[in-house]
């Protein structure tokens, strides 16, 4: 686990210096090179140290390299505010395009307001802004997210007490997962079949402070039978609770973003399921799309979306997969996510 973090860590601290490179090559020529698109991209996480966003970037930037375009990479965990001044950074560089991975999704209206004032176009990447226009969303479905939560829980668990630990208030996303949770458990509650013991909100996307919040449901009552984690952070740290009480691989447990450590739990039957999201089909069809947003092109969307502007937003969709122990290797490692070595790998030293 250590090892994974250490290279997360190591990760980012490559972007980050590829980004002033990135950056400061530009300054120093004075002008970008005819014809070529540059792509902003600002990106505020809630910590650095996320194994999802290391394969987004690395995929991004790549898949924009080969279309021929130059991207200046803006990393944060500093929140909307650094965020904020990220995109101004960034309006200084005679961007093309603004790509925006958002930390807190209500926030940034004012700022998506000054780039679309400058006829710059925006592409919200994986979480939609809220309450401003923007270009185009793209993401994975994530309501289908939450209804492969619920229906991976309610297939191990159709009767029994529910704890659902939500994820951070400040990402739409995890709104739109919880209403495909319920979507799917309602019925269920309403037949007194599942017994929702709590629901539980997170102000950020963080294991530190899910271990919190989880422990303190644990000190009332050990009485679950499930658990809905908002993601594979999350999940882990219900994991490491309910191992500290011996009740690790007795709860169902699922998560979201097939984060290494969850993979090793799925196939040692600590975590029931994990939802895995293509990061390549997505990373890479964003930076498509970027390219030819900055172009003045706009391709046909798979839907329409809503984000409370007044205006519908153009969204591109991937969707995401339930993965088993049993379909582990048609899925997360025939697609070259993880390893086979990795994923079984011994673990149990851990607890």
């Amino acid at each position: 686990m250590k090892n994974v973090r250490f290279q997360s860590v190591c990760m980012f601290a490559v972007l980050i210096l590829l980004s002033s490179c990135w950056g400061g090559r530009e300054k120093e020529n004075g002008k970008k090179e005819e014809g070529k698109v540059t792509i902003g991209f600002s990106i505020a996480t809630d910590t650095f140290i996320i194994e999802r966003w290391n394969k987004d970037i690395k995929i991004f930037t790549t898949a924009a390299k080969n279309l021929g375009a130059e991207v200046i990479l803006q990393l944060s965990a500093g929140g909307a505010k650094a965020q904020i001044d990220q995109i101004h950074y960034l309006l200084e560089k005679d961007i093309d395009i603004l790509v925006v991975l958002a930390h807190d999704t209500s926030l940034l209206a004012g700022a998506i307001k000054e780039v679309r004032d400058r006829r710059i176009p925006v592409l919200a990447y994986d979480r939609l802004i809220m309450g401003v226009p923007v270009n185009a969303y793209i993401s994975f479905d994530n309501r289908e997210v939450g209804r492969l939560f619920g229906k991976a829980l309610t297939s191990k668990v159709p009767r029994g007490n529910y704890l659902i630990v939500n994820g951070s208030i400040r990402d739409n996303n995890s709104y739109e997962v919880n209403d495909g949770l319920h979507e799917i458990i309602d019925p269920y509650i309403e037949a007194g079949q599942i017994h929702i013991v709590d629901e539980l909100w997170l102000e950020q996307w963080s294991g530190d402070e899910a271990t919190v919040r989880v422990r303190e449901v644990l000190e009332r009552t050990t009485d679950i039978d499930a658990i809905s984690a908002g993601n594979d952070q999350i999940a882990n740290a219900a994991i490491q609770l309910l191992a500290e009480r011996r009740m690790a691989g007795d709860v169902a447990v699922v998560g979201q973003d097939a984060d290494l450590l969850s993979c090793q739990r799925v196939v040692e039957g600590l975590q029931i399921m994990t939802v895995y999201k293509p990061i390549e089909k997505l990373a890479s069809r964003a930076a498509a799309l970027a390219v030819e947003l900055a172009k003045g092109e706009m391709p046909d969307p798979d839907r329409m979306v809503e984000n409370d502007s007044g205006v519908k937003i153009p969204f591109f969709v991937e969707m995401p997969r339930a993965v088993f122990k049993e379909n582990m290797d048609e899925t997360v490692i025939r697609d070259g996510f993880h390893s086979v070595e990795d994923v079984y790998r011994d673990q149990q030293g851990e607890f």
